[in-house]
């Protein structure tokens, strides 16, 4: 599948600190310790409809980390999904009496309008399910041949399910209980009251075919691939078990990121399929999460329709920390638009004080588990000083702009 454009990144002398993350699974900030390639797989979106802006906050929080990286010398192979075949897509092509294939293609070109606008590093390998649904059906194959998976003794539909109780760390990652999962399960695409299923909790891996559904042919029956499988496949496929870093928003905990990593994990036998799982909070709108069931999605293309900066989106939805649930409202646009129309001001002076300790703080404060809040303190006193102030330093102005856009991915010029 094609990704969309890549960006160039200015170099800025220095090296800041190592990344530090949050790490859900162990519920803690810990260093990320990549190699001389660093590794991420990020969940993409389905494409029944665009960007809203929850999507674009996860998409930036994880360009932060791709950028950290680059900054610090790393090659980045950055892998990133589409789920191009699910239910969700067929309802909304159903709905608007359309074909899924032409919607699914529409609303993915249009994300990638989206991410390019927004200035997102592109990933190496951008990958859609039914491009990969042979990796999928050899990933399913395995795991029924190793016990870990079953077919539902079902003459008319036979699905084939993962066994929960497949790895012994089941439940690492989110650290929910019981109930939690079973409520999160049924809420997010899970069908715990399927016939035939020895556990509840048993996620489904292969979706016989059904009158009306795309379907393709495999071992256990035509059929398409079930969604947490697609991502544990590509993933796999790409860049192997124990990468250094999952994301994805933190509705993704459970149960999606929870039964790519045990699928994954069942049939390498690796304890943990990610180093790192990162998740971002949700974006709201007057007081509730975006979300289509609701019908307050604020769409980045409709933004940028309206003659908004991409970057003041950006720069936006970075002055909160990732990791909170917070809204988007006027007054957070209102503020990004000046502080962008600032820092431009800043980075436009012949000269101003110099910007080396401020480089340094940005860097410090983004190391520090993408502490985004600090950093744009910090460049926000830089910028206010050199406007109201100025100085003797030539360099400094430059040094501003090529720091914001490598690190932040806003062009200043």
């Amino acid at each position: 599948m094609q990704s969309w454009s890549d960006v160039a990144i200015p170099s800025v002398p220095g090296q800041g600190p190592p990344l530090r993350l949050f790490d859900t699974a162990d519920r803690a900030v810990r260093p990320v310790t990549s190699g001389d390639t660093a590794t991420m797989y990020v969940c993409g979106i389905t494409p029944y409809d665009a960007t809203h802006l929850g999507h674009a906050a996860t998409y930036l929080t994880f360009d932060l980390v791709n950028r950290i990286w680059r900054d610090a010398g790393h090659d980045v192979h950055y892998v990133q999904n589409v789920t191009d075949v699910d239910d969700p897509l067929f309802e909304r092509a159903e709905r608007d009496g359309e074909d899924w294939v032409v919607l699914g293609m529409r609303e993915t070109a249009l994300f990638r309008e989206d991410m390019e606008a927004l200035r997102v590093l592109p990933p190496r390998d951008y990958i859609g399910a039914v491009e990969s649904v042979n990796e999928v059906v050899e990933l399913v194959e395995k795991l029924v041949a190793s016990g870990a998976a079953y077919i539902v003794d079902d003459a008319e539909y036979p699905d084939v399910y993962f066994r929960t109780d497949a790895t012994e760390q089941f439940g690492y990652e989110s650290g929910y209980d019981h109930d939690t999962m079973m409520r999160f399960f049924a809420e997010r695409g899970g069908d715990p009251e399927r016939p035939g299923k020895r556990d509840p909790l048993d996620a489904l891996l292969w979706r016989a075919e059904r009158p009306g559904e795309p379907a393709w042919p495999s071992p256990f029956g035509a059929g398409r691939p079930g969604w947490h499988i697609e991502c544990a496949a590509i993933a796999l496929n790409r860049i192997g078990a124990g990468f250094d870093v999952q994301g994805g928003g933190s509705d993704l905990i459970f149960p999606h990121h929870e039964y790519s990593a045990a699928h994954a994990e069942a049939v390498t036998g690796d304890r943990r399929f990610a180093r790192h799982y990162v998740h971002t909070g949700m974006i709201g709108l007057d007081g509730e999460k975006m979300s289509k069931s609701r019908g307050n999605l604020v769409f980045v293309s409709k933004l940028r329709g309206e003659g908004v900066d991409p970057a003041a989106i950006r720069l936006g939805l970075l002055s909160g920390h990732y990791r909170v649930d917070r809204p988007w409202t006027s007054e957070v646009l209102a503020a990004a638009e000046a502080r962008l129309a600032l820092w431009k001001q800043a980075a436009a002076l012949p000269s101003a004080a110099s910007a080396e300790d401020t480089v340094a703080r940005l860097r410090q404060h983004l190391a520090d588990d993408l502490d985004t809040p600090k950093a744009l303190d910090a460049l926000d006193g830089w910028a206010t000083f050199a406007v109201e102030r100025g100085g003797d330093d030539a360099s400094a102005p430059g040094l501003f702009a090529d720091a914001v856009d490598a690190l932040l991915g806003v062009n200043l010029r």
